[in-house]
This record gives structure tokens, sequence and C-alpha cells, in this order.
């Protein structure tokens, strides 16, 4: 039997999960399935958010055919039965996917299929397509960014899944209780893919359970502690609402923004017990640039390398490398400037009148553009001595905004502080 998740892929766009931006009423795919004025498109973000769903919805909506190809695995005799096919029904939709492992022999071949719309390559990476895709398939095609996915998205495609008795598992008359529920999400962490996979398997697993125990098997609960066996991880007392996780969370960085190695060991160890290196790397990621930033940007380097590090080795060798960056955390210089920064710049950018941007700054790159005034009177920095001039960025009614104020706690910061500050002065005297 096929995995639930390829069971439960949409046959339409009504039936996709999330990724609203792109499928909703009135959004770009959605305008192009309706009016049937299809293109090739890239689409790019994490594992198991929807890329191939919303291919698949693609052509389910447009009776197309749909077949679907991996850039990396097949070759080009695949991409010719592809091609055939297209040529025989007049156009076929083709998931490509890792687009961006596609050698230069198999888009060569496609190109002109491309071209002609023979095929409407749907290409989905986890990559940013700007970097790792040639401009030549680039450009034949319309890139879009998938989002991760809600906690509603997830619980929206959970209940589908428990209520559907053709393909899903509304045939086993399943429960789940609020905390069961809770601990699939976020250990699902917006991978729908996985997620259903590990509902299936918890489901089932339950079940035969249950069968070997000559126990009523007419209706299936499926508890905390069933979906974390399933699951293979503990439990670390998870509620319905999530809130003794975000504790954990919380406390975790709050020992680290205070200083408190051992305080931060303890949680650190508690989330390794849980078994969620997941959220281990996303805070610890946030921790280095938050609360450490500027004061010790190799630290934050650091931490960025222990997380990677983490990630390829995987518990429980991951708790080694991340030992070693909570601990230089812990005991590092702190400094949440460029976090105040940038939520400065936020509130000016959300409250306040948007000026134009300075002319001469904006793009000078096609023709028309010196009549319209872009980009005249610009003065190029590195025509100057020590590759400075004064002039005005920032848009007229925020010219003297000033938005980063470090600490200067620690010498690199206080290096920082220096020249800011003396840039700020010399362009206030050459401008006021």
């Amino acid at each position: 039997m096929k995995p639930l998740a390829y069971r439960m892929r949409p046959k339409n766009l009504n039936e996709v999960v999330g990724q609203q931006h792109l499928i909703g009423p009135g959004k770009i795919i959605r305008r192009m399935v309706e009016a049937r004025l299809l293109s090739s498109m890239i689409l790019y973000g994490p594992p198991g958010i929807g890329k191939t769903s919303i291919a698949s919805a693609i052509a389910g909506s447009t009776k197309y055919a749909f077949r679907k190809l991996n850039a990396a695995t097949d070759g080009k005799k695949q991409l010719q039965q592809v091609a055939a096919e297209g040529k025989m029904s007049g156009t076929v939709v083709l998931l490509l996917d890792e687009i961006h492992r596609l050698d230069k022999t198999k888009q060569d071949f496609l190109l002109p299929l491309l071209e002609s719309g023979q095929i409407i390559l749907i290409g989905a990476t986890t990559e940013n397509p700007y970097i790792s895709i040639s401009p030549a398939i680039r450009s034949r095609c319309q890139i879009f960014e998938l989002k991760p996915l809600s906690a509603t998205d997830a619980a929206q495609a959970i209940d589908r899944a428990l209520a559907d008795e053709e393909n899903g598992l509304g045939k086993y008359n399943v429960e789940l209780t609020d905390d069961a529920r809770a601990l699939l999400i976020e250990k699902g962490n917006g991978d729908l893919r996985s997620t259903l996979n590990s509902l299936e398997l918890a489901v089932l697993s339950t079940k035969q359970e249950l069968k070997d125990k000559s126990q009523d098997d007419s209706k299936i609960v499926i508890t905390q502690k069933e979906m974390a066996d399933s699951i293979q991880m503990k439990t670390q007392n998870f509620d319905a609402s999530g809130d003794s996780h975000y504790d954990l969370v919380s406390a975790f960085q709050k020992s680290i923004r205070g200083s408190d190695t051992d305080a931060a060991l303890h949680y650190l160890a508690r989330l390794i017990e849980s078994g969620d290196l997941i959220s281990i790397c996303r805070r610890l990621a946030v921790i280095a640039y938050e609360d450490i930033g500027l004061a010790n940007p190799p630290a934050a380097e650091h931490a960025i390398m222990a997380i990677q590090a983490a990630q390829m080795v995987g518990l429980p060798e991951a708790r080694i490398p991340l030992a070693n960056a909570v601990i230089e955390l812990a005991l590092s210089a702190k400094s949440n400037s460029a976090i105040s920064a940038i939520d400065a710049a936020l509130t000016d950018v959300r409250s306040k009148k948007n000026d134009p941007i300075p002319a001469n700054l904006k793009d000078a790159h096609y023709a028309g553009a010196k009549k319209l005034g872009h980009g005249v009177n610009y003065l190029y920095p590195h025509d100057y001595a020590n590759d400075w001039i004064a002039q005005q960025y920032l848009p007229d009614n925020l010219r003297h905004a000033s938005y980063f104020a470090p600490k200067g706690n620690s010498k690199i910061e206080a290096r920082y502080k220096a020249i800011y500050q003396k840039l700020k002065q010399m362009q206030a005297d050459n401008l006021d």
C-alpha cells in the first residue's frame, strides 16, 4: 500500500493545504489554471510543504497528463518518453524534482520543448533557484517561493486524512487526543509528508497492538504515548497548547542570554532527550544572532557550523557540537543591538509614510532611466578617498533616522560603534 501522504495528494487546487499566497482565490497560480494559461514554473522551499502537491493539483485541475521525474536520477531517455507523450497529447505537465541538479545534456533537450509548450515544466527544489539553477532554464520559468506550513495547515491536513475513507484513515475510526495531535504537529515542523506518514504509522501500529492484545479495535484512540512511540520521540510533557515545549525552549534561550552555562546545558539535555533536534537547531540559530550578535560574530558563526554538524550526524552524536556551541554562546559577550535596530526600522516602515527612494539611488540599468532622472548624480563611493563620499541614502522623511544603537559590550562591537558614530557625524556635517 502506498504511504498516506501519497494517497492524500490533492487532485485539484482546492485540496491543497497552505500556500494560499499562490493558489488562493485570485492568486497567481489559480489564475493561470482558471485561465488555462499555464507556463513553466519553479517551486522552491523546504521539503514536504507542497511542491509536489501543487504540481499534482495543477495537472488534475487542467486534466493534463502528469509525470514526475528526478533531475538527478532520471536520464535523457525518461525525458524523451515524456516528450513523446506531450507530442501525442499536446501538452504534458512534468514535475522535475531536484531541478537544481539538471545537467547540461538534459537542459539542452528540455529547452525547445519548454519554448513550444509541449512540456509544461514544474521544477521543484529546496535550493535558491536564483543561485542554483541555470539562467537558461530560469528565464523560461516563473519562480514561486513556497512558505512553511503553519500548525493550522497541518491540523487541516490531519483532519482531512482522518475523515477520508477512500484514500485516508477514515475507515479506522481514529480519534487523536489533543496532546497527541500537538506532538504530531510540532514534530512534523511544517513537513506535511512526514506528518501524515507518522500519523499513519501511529494508527496502524496501535491497531495491530490492540489486535495482538485481543482488545476491541473498532475505535482507535491515539494518545500522546502512542504518538511519541510511533515517531520515536520522548514527549517532555507536551500538552495540547504546546506550552510545555515552548516553556522549555524559552528557558533554554534565557539561560544562554543570562550567561548561565549549567542551566543552558540542563535545558539542552532535556531537549536532546525529547529527540527534538529540529527545535534545538532552530532556536540555537536564533540565539546566536539575537542575543550574542555583534558582540561576538565569530561565536555566532561557530554556532551555525555546530548546527550544520549536528544535522549531518544526527542524534545522539549531535549532542557534541551542540554542547560546544551552547557553552561558547553562554560564556560570550552579549548584544541585542542588531535585532533592536531592525525592529526600529520595521516600526518606521509600518507606521510612517514611505517616501520615494532618492532618485540618484534608483536603478539605471535600462534604456530611458536617465530621462527619468534615475541614477543621475549618484556618487560612486569607490571613486573617492577611503571608498566613502557623503550623499543621502534614506528617503527625505527619514533622512535623520538612526536605528543602530550599539552597546559596545565587547571590543568588536565597540569598534563597530565608533565607526558608526563617526560615519553618521561625517554624513551630517556634509549634508545638513
